[in-house]
């Protein structure tokens, strides 16, 4: 007799198996390959997927498929805009609003059009309208990808801008990627009105339905329900009403209240969502009360690499060079390669000094470029297929939006998780030359250092009194006039190494407190510090200049 084993059952037995192994390593794979454990996820899931070991297949599971992407997707999506506003620092939409106002309205328009452009260029049979549609899926930047961007070890140390305050452009693309994964809404359905309508009709319904009664009612919604949850557990924890565990799941219940309630109503969840997170720590007190009991960090963890093996599992490979789609392969390579060169990269750069939080042209480029694809394109991919038929006028934009999304996600997914151990090896590569140039000086200035004779202290005083007995000082002879000493002293061997006792009084300072009296009688003589030996001030300034062309480098 035959075992039977559900279908349920080996995927389960699979995805607790890759958590726990993934578990076991996953401080080496983050903080030594730098790896995301996205781009882990999901080449677990394409391994045990249809394509390979056909383990999880899930066209086998029955019911819709597409339903079924659309909800777990909205599930991860609506905990991890939540944890991002719960992450953001007291007041942050309200300190930051000019950024977040910028990032959001024309940095997003801009995205959404140029994108729209290279899929119109590189799909056959897709007029520009259609192409936004597509174009509309991949906009918003994801909130999970961009969040292990700005944790770990790699974050904390080689980000190189400010990292340690932790206070500007990576929390930044923390904000600007929970809210625009509720603000894809409005480019999503703008692009299919238009299509289906005429255009008063579909700018009218768009205005009434789309901005003020999903997006405006969303964030008053999402306001009070955070502001409410937050003064309630005040006052619970106050009288002793909550116990440690309710008080950390809090904000993950907070949020499946919000996505079950606010989709019941017809509006935006996931908007709602991010708003009443950054609502419900506006004064900072629930996230320093929790920072360091993770809860909500061990959900996220659990959904995302959930979702990211789905998504594996779930890529098309097939419809990637179908040619009935006409879609070749090579297009969806370049159609991948302008989208994330052009997508996100010039519009920042070009608005970086009118938004606060991108000081410098270095911090543009890094916002710019980690504008990551992912859950939340299968989201909105899922929704714009609620709204087109099989057989309909506008089929063969439905046939398409997989292959294209699901490329795109592979390829931010791959692109951006390579992109951290590539910078941390160019990173790693630029200090070994920095520092073998600076050993290489250092040595250089050592030699000659050694190649000096050396002379005691009697004879030092004795060479000074015969020295100034020889020369004449310019006083003594006034037709020669005083040399100018402007400019900076030549750096000789001894001037490098020997600096002057007010600038580091610590250097001789055991010498000078245990022989006092000499130091007294020798006061009048300032060139007396010639007699401390070098070597160790030239290694002090090595390091340090290396220190500090690396610091210039990052």
């Amino acid at each position: 007799m035959l075992l039977h084993v559900e279908t349920i059952s080996v995927v389960y037995s699979i995805l607790g198996a890759f958590i726990l192994f993934y578990g076991l390593c996953s401080l080496f794979v983050k903080e030594r390959l730098y790896l995301s454990e996205a781009m882990v996820a999901v080449t677990i899931g394409i391994v045990f997927g249809p394509v390979c070991a056909n383990f999880i297949n899930v066209g086998d599971w029955g019911g819709d498929q597409v339903e079924l992407s659309r909800q777990f997707s909205r599930l991860a999506i609506g905990v991890q805009v939540m944890a991002a506003g719960v992450t953001l620092p007291k007041a942050y939409l309200r300190k930051e609003l000019r950024s977040m106002v910028i990032m959001l309205i024309p940095v997003m328009i801009t995205m959404w059009l140029v994108t729209g452009l290279c899929v119109w260029a590189m799909i056959p049979n897709v007029n520009y309208l259609e192409a936004l549609i597509i174009a509309a899926c991949f906009t918003p930047t994801d909130p999970v990808l961009a969040n292990s961007i700005v944790q770990g070890k790699f974050a904390e140390k080689r980000i190189p801008l400010h990292v340690e305050t932790l206070t500007n452009h990576p929390l930044i693309l923390v904000a600007q990627s929970g809210a625009n994964d509720g603000l894809g809404f409005p480019f999503l359905y703008l692009a299919i009105y238009l299509v289906q309508m005429p255009t008063g009709s579909a700018i009218g319904k768009w205005a009434y339905y789309i901005m003020a009664y999903e997006i405006l009612l969303s964030i008053i919604i999402g306001f009070v329900v955070g502001y409410v949850a937050r003064k309630l557990l005040k006052i619970a924890e106050k009288k002793k009403l909550i116990d440690k565990e309710s008080f950390l799941v809090y904000a993950v219940a907070l949020s499946l209240f919000l996505m079950g309630t606010v989709s019941m109503i017809g509006s935006d969840d996931l908007l709602s969502c991010f708003i009443a997170g950054n609502s419900f720590t506006w004064d900072d007190w629930f996230r320093k009360e929790t920072e360091n009991a993770h809860m909500s960090e061990v959900v996220d963890l659990l959904l995302n690499l959930s979702m990211f093996v789905y998504i594996g599992a779930t890529m098309p490979f097939s419809d990637f060079g179908n040619p009935e789609l006409q879609l070749t392969a090579w297009r969806l390579v370049v159609l991948a390669i302008l989208v994330l060169l052009f997508r996100r990269l010039p519009i920042v750069l070009a608005v970086y000094k009118i938004v606060p939080a991108l000081r410098t042209w270095r911090e543009a480029i890094f916002c710019g470029w980690f504008g990551p694809i992912g859950v939340g394109a299968l989201f909105y991919y899922t929704e714009a297929l609620k709204n087109f038929e099989e057989d309909g006028p506008q089929a063969h934009v439905r046939a398409v939006l997989a292959p294209v999304v699901y490329f795109m996600i592979l390829s931010s997914v791959l692109v951006h998780g390579f992109t951290i151990p590539l910078f941390h090896i160019g990173t790693f590569a630029s200090r070994t030359l920095t520092r073998t140039s600076m050993s290489s000086n250092s040595n250089t200035q050592n030699n000659s250092i050694m190649r000096l004779p050396m002379f005691s202290q009697k004879q030092q005083h004795n060479g000074m009194n015969e020295k100034e007995s020889d020369v004449d000082s310019p006083d003594s002879n006034p037709d020669i006039p005083e040399p100018a000493l402007s400019g900076p002293p030549r750096h000789t061997a001894i001037t490098i190494v020997v600096p002057e006792r007010s600038h580091h009084p610590t250097v001789n300072g055991q010498k000078e407190q245990s022989n006092t009296k000499e130091d007294e009688k020798q006061s009048d003589r300032p060139h007396d510090t010639t007699q401390h030996a070098p070597s160790k001030h030239v290694d002090d300034l090595s390091d340090d200049d290396d220190n500090n062309s690396v610091s210039e480098y990052l």
